[in-house]
């Protein structure tokens, strides 16, 4: 299989993130990226390959342009116009009822004020190359889905930053571009087929749910801890099924603590089913192992040996498959979890 790796991702270095109501050490760092890469390069099953430049042409499509400009220079906008710091995170967000009956309001001109237009949340710092390693992220992804589209039945895109929580006009939850909804695009559009997005991360993927709420030529299906007791909280409800010409296109399967590999199993069946009955061309995986037993912000709890079931039951959909990571947070065990579930994909096809 080949993995598609770059290390632009060392470029968003953040040391603190605030989380939990205290500043700390963040959970989404560089080690994640690295101990996967370490991992699988040491097995003969995968080839490393780089990827190729693709521009801002696959982001604009999905997200406002506004947000690609604004992550292109905040960093040295708040060094310039603020004080200088290493990270740099909102003040204050708004919200639409800020402004009640009086009308709506546009971009602010200051960057405090455009960090809080274009952020909606405190864990998700902006460095001083961020933004390149998002797009470098961007960059894994097409890659990747060209890799499948070219021929190859599976591809894995060791995407970090991660992606799945960034919606059209926001970035946060440790994500600037929705690297699976921007390949999930280009293949529906450039094709003129169905594709399927399935989120296996802990936490629900918002931010692709949003994207792709009211269309029918992609489907969203996702696994999650249920939103009453994790991030993000207002979204991922089993009752949110999609709207207008979408309405049936998304599924959302929340899961209670402790979940373990037998029981998510079942719910990853029916997830399958529901992928069998849309009928896709092609499968985007947005791979999360914060579902491990022992991931530091997650109550599930799923093993190694499970991660290769997971795949296997996958690759029974039979469907060209493209693998970009997620979340995953017990950077010890990253790597083999990883791996296992890319070897249960491959194995069982």
């Amino acid at each position: 299989m080949k993995v598609v790796y770059t290390p632009a991702h060392l470029l968003h270095n953040p040391e603190v993130e605030i989380e939990s109501s205290t500043a700390h050490s963040p959970f989404e760092h560089t080690g994640r990226a690295e101990k996967i890469r370490e991992t699988l390069a040491a097995d003969d099953a995968f080839d490393f390959v780089s990827p190729t430049e693709w521009g801002t042409e696959p982001i604009t499509k999905i997200h406002n342009p506004g947000l690609l400009k604004f992550l292109s220079t905040a960093w040295a906008d708040y060094q310039r116009d603020v004080k200088e710091v290493r990270e740099v995170v909102p003040d204050m967000f708004f919200k639409s009822n800020l402004r009640e009956h009086m009308g709506e309001r546009v971009e602010p001109e200051s960057v405090n004020g455009k960090l809080g237009w274009w952020c909606f949340e405190t864990t998700t710092p902006l460095t001083m190359g961020t933004y390149e390693a998002a797009r470098g992220a961007v960059d894994v992804a097409m890659s990747a889905t060209q890799i499948v589209l070219d021929g190859e039945r599976f591809s894995y895109g060791l995407c970090r930053p991660p992606g799945h929580h960034a919606t059209t006009d926001l970035y946060g939850g440790y994500c600037f571009f929705n690297n699976a909804a921007i390949v999930a695009h280009h293949v529906a559009s450039t094709t003129g087929t169905k594709v399927t997005v399935l989120d296996v991360d802990y936490h629900h993927g918002n931010g692709t749910q949003q994207i792709f709420y009211e269309r029918d030529d992609v489907q969203f299906v996702s696994l999650h801890g249920d939103p009453a007791r994790a991030y993000p909280y207002f979204t991922g409800y089993a009752d949110e099924t999609g709207s207008s010409k979408g309405l049936g296109s998304t599924l959302n399967l929340p899961l209670a603590a402790r979940t373990d590999d037998d029981t998510y199993l079942k719910s990853l069946e029916r997830a399958c089913e529901s992928i069998k009955k849309f009928g896709p061309s092609m499968l985007i995986v947005s791979l999360g192992l914060d579902t491990f037993i022992t991931d530091p912000i997650s109550d599930l709890s799923l093993t190694t040996p499970g991660y290769d079931r997971c795949g296997s039951l996958v690759a029974q959909l039979k469907l060209p498959t493209v693998v970009l990571q997620e979340g995953g947070y017990d950077v010890n065990a990253l790597g083999i979890n990883v791996q296992s579930w890319l070897h249960g994909l491959a194995r069982a096809s």
